[in-house]
């Protein structure tokens, strides 16, 4: 038997959905790779608020939605183990790009596994200090793998301006990332 309560916070649950479902959805659909991973995102903003206590006690809503939304994504990039391309890699004197595989290293020792981890917990936070138009750019292109035209398509945006946006991204990642390429470094020699 449902207390009047509870069907009172049912029917809050139910209204939010109805309100923001649809704008929540295109957010989170432009900044992940399918439908099906925006699905699981959203599923993720719905339980975390159906286990609010208080849903009125929530000061801006949408604010708050998107945010849980935003944080969501961020922990998806943060558990993604795909391969990442070579600009994120340093370069040598000839300018030529050492390769990402010279940046991870062999996960066979305790060692390894740290630096690993300690390689994609370091991206993960250079990834949030990002401009979010530079951060969404770089992780679809990159960790997605999308095309930028694809992207240019989608978003109504300039290729040119993707491009630089990327560009600004791989630059500031490269040089937030270049100690832990040193610690890398060390470790390979």
């Amino acid at each position: 038997m449902t207390t009047p309560l509870a069907a009172q916070r049912n029917q809050t649950l139910t209204g939010v959905v109805k309100v923001w479902g649809g704008r929540l959805f295109n957010f989170i659909r432009r900044r992940v790779g399918t439908d099906e991973d925006a699905e699981d995102v959203m599923q993720d903003v719905w339980h975390q608020l159906s286990a609010q206590p208080e849903i009125e006690a929530i000061g801006q809503l949408s604010s708050w939605l998107y945010e849980v939304a935003r944080n969501r994504i961020v922990d998806r990039v943060r558990k993604s183990r795909e391969t990442l391309v070579e600009d994120l890699a340093p370069r040598d004197e000839d300018g030529e790009s050492l390769g990402l595989d010279q940046f991870l290293v062999s996960e066979d020792t305790p060692e390894g596994l740290y630096l690993n981890r300690m390689f994609w917990e370091n991206l993960s936070e250079a990834l949030e200090q990002l401009p979010p138009e530079q951060r969404y750019v770089f992780v679809e292109n990159e960790l997605e793998g999308r095309a930028l035209r694809e992207l240019a398509q989608e978003s109504g945006e300039n290729i040119k301006t993707l491009i630089y946006r990327k560009g600004a991204a791989v630059k500031a990642l490269r040089h937030r990332l270049a100690d832990l390429y040193a610690a890398f470094s060390e470790y390979m020699e």
